[in-house]
């Protein structure tokens, strides 16, 4: 895993350059923009119960054969496991939003995990509903202006949502 930092070093010591003045402006202005990531981060983690819990709930009153006898989330064991992925998913966004970088998500929650979903006979369009529905909710927490750093949001809620379509389009 690498933050955005080690990232553009680590091309540019493999390119055999220095780092261009595009990225470390790119850099510089992740930096002053980080107090909003920290926010945001922030808000999504003391919120994360309360984002997944929704967003099942909305999951299962759209598709409920997936709680109906037979579904893929029918007993509490199968809903816990759901839960449960539904939870490391957002936590490993909410990785990548802090590093400011989608190699955690992909590397160590994401790589696999459509097979896995196979495997299991889990219906992967219906886990991309879900963390669509996450997503939402994630980015209405996170983009509320009352108590957090004042300031344009708008390409940080881009890229927290491009890290959850990086996670639906994973599994579907």
């Amino acid at each position: 895993m690498f933050d955005a930092f080690t990232k553009v070093v680590s091309q540019a010591d493999a390119r055999g350059d220095f780092v261009p003045a595009s990225q470390i402006d790119a850099l510089a202005e992740m930096v002053a923009q980080s107090n909003k990531r920290i926010d945001a981060v922030n808000r999504i983690t003391g919120n994360a119960s309360t984002i997944v819990a929704n967003a099942a709930r909305s999951l299962f009153a759209d598709q409920p054969q997936l709680i109906a006898p037979g579904g893929n989330a029918y007993t509490s064991r199968r809903m816990a496991a759901c839960l449960r992925d539904m939870e490391i998913i957002l936590r490993y966004v909410t990785y990548a939003t802090f590093a400011g970088d989608a190699s955690v998500l992909d590397d160590r929650c994401l790589n696999g995990l459509r097979e896995t979903y196979l495997a299991l006979g889990t219906p992967g369009a219906s886990v991309a509903v879900g963390v669509q529905k996450m997503k939402e909710a994630a980015i209405a927490i996170a983009n509320d202006p009352n108590g957090i750093t004042p300031g344009d949001c708008s390409s940080l809620m881009a890229e927290i949502g491009g890290y959850f379509d990086r996670a639906a389009a994973a599994v579907a």
